[in-house]
């Protein structure tokens, strides 16, 4: 089953084709009401703990080792995973993040371990084109 999944900063405007919208962070993103942010699921528990967040601060040059680290919360996050499968196999989900770097955030890290988990389709949305992840 290819799973389609596309991620997008909250600040851009919801769309059609946003599918099933979900909120991947653990706090919410400032300046944003939960009525324009049109969201499906808020699925706060999926992001990366606190400790790990701050550690990685988006920093580039700790990208690779957030990555690896937050894989395997999420590999001891069964639950929320679970969650967000369910949601999947309903159709296109756009994971939604509030971070200022379209490349190095807990949503891109999220759509790679789906990928490398169910290999769905995912893209990146960044700016105004999209582009396959």
């Amino acid at each position: 089953m290819t799973l389609d999944v596309a991620v997008k900063r909250v600040y851009e405007a919801p769309e059609k084709s946003d599918g099933q919208r979900v909120l991947v962070d653990r706090i919410w993103p400032r300046g944003v009401s939960k009525n324009d942010a049109e969201l499906t699921l808020w699925l706060k528990e999926i992001a990366p703990s606190d400790e790990l967040r701050k550690w990685f601060g988006h920093d580039p040059e700790r990208w690779a080792e957030f990555q690896k680290r937050y894989r395997a919360e999420l590999d001891r996050n069964e639950e929320a995973v679970a969650q967000l499968r369910d949601v999947l196999r309903e159709g296109k989900v756009t994971l939604l993040y509030g971070a200022h770097d379209e490349a190095h955030n807990n949503a891109v890290a999220l759509a790679g371990y789906l990928r490398g988990c169910e290999e769905p389709r995912a893209t990146l949305a960044i700016g105004e084109g999209r582009s396959e992840i």
